[in-house]
């Protein structure tokens, strides 16, 4: 079954100059991708004119929830109750952004509901892992 939820959030750039600036983002988590969320930014705020996707596990963000977690590309922890930090890095740079802690629990509740914590079935999510990386003609 192909479920799909989307969550729309405004996040906060945070600049260089500790500026903080609006940033749309949209949270999605497809059954058919179990153990990925995905934050998708519109063009309109990408340096490049081109919208950007970020992927890291579902599992991340609940960490991230709760105390400081992540390594490599994305990092996740709270701030103070009611924020939480999103830092991407990318050869072009890092990205800082906070979102409101409740909304980003709120998505992931949602998600459970489709698939449970536990109950990814990842001998499907490996085949659609390798069918992404290895298209057939």
């Amino acid at each position: 079954m192909d479920v799909t939820v989307e969550q729309p959030s405004h996040g906060r750039l945070i600049t260089a100059e500790h500026r903080e600036l609006p940033v749309p983002a949209v949270f999605r988590y497809t059954a058919t991708d179990p153990l990925a969320v995905h934050v998708d930014f519109p063009p309109e705020v990408s340096l490049d004119g081109a919208g950007a996707t970020w992927t890291f596990g579902r599992t991340l963000l609940e960490a991230g929830l709760q105390g400081p977690a992540g390594g490599g590309d994305v990092h996740i922890w709270p701030c103070g109750g009611s924020r939480t930090v999103l830092e991407f890095h990318s050869p072009h740079g890092m990205a800082l952004l906070q979102f409101d802690t409740p909304a980003l629990r709120r998505f992931l509740v949602r998600t459970y509901a489709v698939v449970a914590p536990g109950e990814e079935d990842l001998a499907a999510a490996v085949d659609e892992g390798l069918k992404a990386l290895f298209p057939t003609a």
